[in-house]
């Protein structure tokens, strides 16, 4: 219960931002701008504020990050079954492939820093920054084919990927961030997760059938909530991962899929439609599953 009224506040303000995004009419290109800025500035600025001046334990980081990259294997392994499992159009696939791995970072970082503190903030920072760069060589490589895309330049321009090289390399180089920097990024930090989760309601939608069928959307959406977070015990514990980095991996293994899932599949040809069906039913979905293997992993 604890657990899931700790909860509550992150999954309320995604469900205000459905409801703001229907009812005060603001028009899709408020939403779209909203989008941006935080994908863009906010969550960059997080990220980089995060890392920049965290005391890293890459002791404990280095088992995190492996047990981060096999979750997402898994993840991979059970979505490819689809193609062979249900009758699904090479299009629908490439998109719909994405929902079993990728991860919404907006809310892994605001259930992180609600459960965790400022120590689950820059695990959960450091694990989602260093696994964009698998789960879009994937996402990105399976889309490719359908419009040739370049797959360095999408990670080139990623920027919750440059956040955090940034911040890891100030980190590194042990310089100090400057004072009006330091009250800046955190501004824009503060701002950066509530607005973050009104976008991430904005996008809810659940019009039309999935390709593939409501079956092939109830295999990803098994795989992303149930089979995932399962596999992240069992490897987390094999790693070695106590206390808040177990606690993170276990967040990390039980999100919804991100809503760049959707725009990526628009902008190469794919199926998005699709994915933003499965992207909504799978982050409604989370509101229960994500609290119960919280309580299930203690």
């Amino acid at each position: 219960m604890a657990t899931a009224l700790a909860l509550l506040p992150d999954f309320l303000l995604i469900l205000l931002g459905y409801a703001l995004r229907r009812r005060l009419h603001l028009g899709d290109h408020f939403w779209t701008g909203l989008e941006k800025l935080v994908y863009f500035v906010m969550f960059p600025a997080l990220l980089f504020n995060s890392l920049a001046r965290a005391d890293l334990a890459w002791a404990q980081a280095a088992p995190l990050l492996a047990t981060g990259l096999a979750i997402m294997l898994v993840g991979m392994a059970l979505g490819g079954l689809a193609r062979w499992l249900f009758a699904i159009s090479p299009v629908s696939f490439a998109s719909l492939f994405q929902c079993a791995f990728r991860f919404n970072t907006y809310i892994g970082l605001a259930v992180a820093a609600a459960l965790f503190g400022t120590e689950g903030l820059v695990a959960m920072g450091l694990l989602t920054g260093a696994m964009v760069v698998p789960a879009n060589v994937a996402a990105v490589g399976m889309l490719a084919r359908l419009s040739g895309a370049s797959i360095w330049r999408e990670l080139a321009r990623n920027p919750l990927l440059l956040g955090t090289l940034a911040g890891l390399l100030w980190n590194v180089s042990g310089l100090p961030v400057p004072g009006p920097l330091t009250h800046l990024f955190g501004r824009l930090a503060d701002a950066a997760i509530a607005l973050g989760l009104l976008a991430v309601g904005s996008a809810l939608r659940l019009r039309g059938r999935p390709g593939g069928g409501y079956a092939t959307a109830a295999w990803f959406l098994a795989v992303k909530l149930l089979a995932l977070p399962l596999a992240a015990i069992a490897l987390a514990q094999w790693m070695g991962l106590v206390g808040t980095y177990f606690g993170v991996a276990l967040v990390f293994a039980a999100l919804p899929t991100a809503s760049s899932a959707y725009i990526l599949a628009q902008r190469m040809g794919g199926d998005g439609a699709s994915v933003a069906w499965l992207i909504s039913a799978g982050t409604l979905a989370a509101m229960v599953t994500l609290p119960l293997w919280l309580v299930a992993g203690r």
